[in-house]
C-alpha cells in the first residue's frame, strides 16, 4: 500500500468536521454554563465550513486510503445537502431545546459526530468503511432520542430504536461477510468485478443480498421492518425526530448506491423483486394507517414510511433514470420533512407540544401565514403540483413505467391519492375548524425567517424544478 499525504485531500472536510468535533466535547467540558451556546454556533461554522470544503473541491474527483473512500458527484451532492440540511435543523431545534431544559452541548456533539458518520457513509467504497460510518451515525442517534431523561415514553423509544437498530447492524454485517465469502473481497470495485465475472456462487450471494436488503429497510425503515419508527418519531423530542428525519435519510440513499448499485449493479434481478416487494407495502401500509393517525408525529412517520417506498421504486428500476429519481425524492422529502417538524417547533411551547392534529384547529385565524405554510408543505407531501413533491412522485412513476412495471406505477399512483386524504385533513382542520386556542404562535427572527425560506423553496423548487433534476441526472450520467 502507497500513501501519499496528497492523498488526504479527498477526505479534508471529514477530517476538519473530526477536529471541530474534538473541539466541541472540549467545549463541553471546561466552558460551564456558556458550553451549550458556544457549542451551537462552534457546531454551525463546522457545518458551514466543511459545505465550503466540499463545495471548493467539486469537480475533482478521485480515491483515498487504498480505495476504500470515495470523492465523486454523488458524494459532493449529498455532502453538500446533508450540511445544509443539518445546518436548519441546528437552528430549528435551538429555541425548542432551550424552552424544554435540553439545551445542552451534547446534543451538538452528538449532532457534529453523526454528520460525520453520514458522510463517511457517503464517501465509502469499502464495506468497512459503510460499516463505520453506519454505526457512528447509529450510536449518536441512539443517544439522541434518549436525550431527555425525565421522560419514560423517550427511553422506552431509545431502547427500542437501540434494540432494533442493533438487529439491523447485525443483519447488514453479515450479509457484508457472505458477499466477502463469495467474493474474497470487501472492496465495492472489486466485488462489482468479481460479481460480473461470475467468479461468486450465485447462490451464495443471492443469499447474502437477502441480508443486505434487509438490513436497509430496517434503516430506512420500509414495512415490514418498519415497527421502530413510529414509536421513535413520537417518543423522542421533537427536535432530534427532526434530525431523524431528514439527513439520515439522505446517506441511507446512498448506503443503499453503493451497495446494490455500484456494488452488486450486475445482480439487479437478484434485489429488484425483494426492492419491489417493499416499495408496494411500505406504500401500502405507510398511507393507510398515517389515515387513523391523531398524533402528527405519528402521521408524519407513517408518511415517511410511504415515502421509503417511493424512493425504492426509483432504485429498484435499475436505471440511471431511476438512480437519478429517487436521489432527487430523498432530497425533496429531506426539504418537505425540514418544513414539516419545523412547523410542530414553531407551534410548541413551554409546557405544550403541538403534536395532536386538533392542535392545530383555526391556525389560519390564529396565524394566515403559518397556515400558509402548512398548507403548501401538506400539498407538497400529497404530490399536488406545482409543488415540488409533485415532480417527486412524477420522476419516479415515470423511471418504473419506462422499464414496462405499469402494475407497480398504478399501486404508486392509488397509493398516492390515498396520501392525500390525510395531508388534505390538516388543511381541513386548519382552515375549516374553530380554534381551540388563543395563545399567540411566538418564535424568534430566525426561526421565522428560516421556515419560511424553507417553505418558500418548496415551492419555488416546485415551479422550477428543472435545475433539481438536472443535477441529479448528471451525478448518473
Amino acid at each position: 500500500m502507497m500513501f501519499q499525504v496528497t492523498d488526504m485531500i479527498f477526505a479534508l472536510p471529514e477530517m476538519f468536521m473530526l477536529g471541530m468535533a474534538c473541539l466541541l466535547l472540549l467545549v463541553v467540558a471546561f466552558m460551564g454554563k456558556n458550553g451549550p451556546t458556544a457549542s451551537y454556533w462552534l457546531s454551525q461554522i463546522t457545518l458551514l465550513a466543511t459545505g465550503v470544503l466540499i463545495y471548493q473541491a467539486i469537480g475533482v474527483e478521485g480515491q483515498t486510503f487504498d480505495g476504500t473512500y470515495i470523492k465523486d458527484t454523488l458524494s459532493d451532492v449529498l455532502k453538500l445537502s446533508i450540511c445544509m440540511i443539518n445546518v436548519v435543523v441546528l437552528l430549528y431545534s435551538r429555541s425548542y431545546l432551550q424552552a424544554r431544559g435540553l439545551f445542552k452541548g451534547e446534543y451538538y456533539v452528538l449532532a457534529i459526530f453523526a454528520t460525520l458518520g453520514m458522510l463517511i457513509m457517503v464517501s465509502a467504497y469499502h464495506f468497512l468503511t459503510l460499516y463505520l460510518g453506519l454505526e457512528l451515525l447509529s450510536l449518536c442517534l441512539y443517544a439522541m432520542v434518549a436525550m431527555n431523561r425525565d421522560s419514560k415514553i423517550a427511553t422506552e423509544a431509545a431502547m427500542k430504536y437501540f434494540i432494533l437498530g442493533a438487529l439491523a447492524s447485525g443483519m447488514l454485517l453479515y450479509g457484508m461477510s457472505i458477499i466477502y465469502g463469495a467474493t474474497g473481497s470487501l472492496s465495492i470495485p472489486n466485488i462489482a468485478a468479481a460479481v460480473m465475472s461470475g467468479s461468486g456462487d450465485v447462490t451464495v450471494l443471492t443469499f447474502g443480498i437477502v441480508f443486505l436488503v434487509v438490513g436497509l429497510a430496517f434503516k430506512f425503515g420500509a414495512v415490514p421492518f418498519h415497527m421502530w419508527l413510529p414509536d421513535v418519531y413520537h417518543g423522542a423530542p421533537t427536535a432530534v425526530t427532526l434530525f431523524i428525519a431528514t439527513a439520515p435519510k439522505v446517506a441511507a440513499f446512498a448506503l443503499t448506491i453503493r451497495i446494490l448499485v455500484e456494488g452488486l449493479g450486475s445482480l439487479q434481478e437478484h434485489w429488484q423483486g425483494m426492492l419491489i416487494m417493499l416499495s408496494i407495502l411500505s406504500m401500502i401500509i405507510g398511507n393507510l394507517v398515517a389515515i387513523a393517525q391523531t398524533n402528527i408525529k405519528r402521521m408524519f412517520a407513517y408518511s415517511t414510511i410511504s415515502h421509503v417506498g417511493f424512493i425504492f421504486l426509483g432504485i429498484l428500476a435499475g436505471t440511471a433514470e431511476g438512480y437519478s429519481a429517487a436521489m432527487f425524492y430523498v432530497i425533496v422529502y429531506a426539504l418537505m420533512s425540514l418544513g414539516g417538524f419545523g412547523m410542530i417547533i414553531l407551534m410548541s411551547r413551554s409546557g405544550f407540544e403541538a403534536e395532536n392534529i386538533t392542535d392545530y384547529q383555526g391556525l389560519s385565524r390564529r396565524n394566515p401565514w403559518y397556515a400558509f405554510l402548512m398548507l403548501l408543505l401538506m400539498f407538497s407531501m400529497a404530490g399536488v403540483p406545482p409543488m415540488i413533491g409533485f415532480y417527486a412522485k412524477l420522476e419516479v412513476i415515470n423511471a418504473i413505467v419506462n422499464v414496462d412495471l405499469m402494475s407497480v406505477a398504478i399501486v404508486a399512483i392509488l397509493m398516492s391519492v390515498v396520501g392525500a386524504f390525510y395531508y388534505l385533513r390538516i388543511i381541513k382542520v386548519m382552515y375549516f375548524d374553530e380554534p381551540v386556542a388563543t395563545q399567540t404562535v411566538e418564535a424568534s427572527f430566525d426561526m421565522r425567517l428560516m421556515i419560511s425560506v424553507n417553505v418558500l423553496a418548496v415551492l419555488g423548487l416546485g415551479i422550477f424544478p428543472n435545475a433539481l433534476i438536472g443535477l441529479c441526472a448528471r451525478v448518473f450520467a
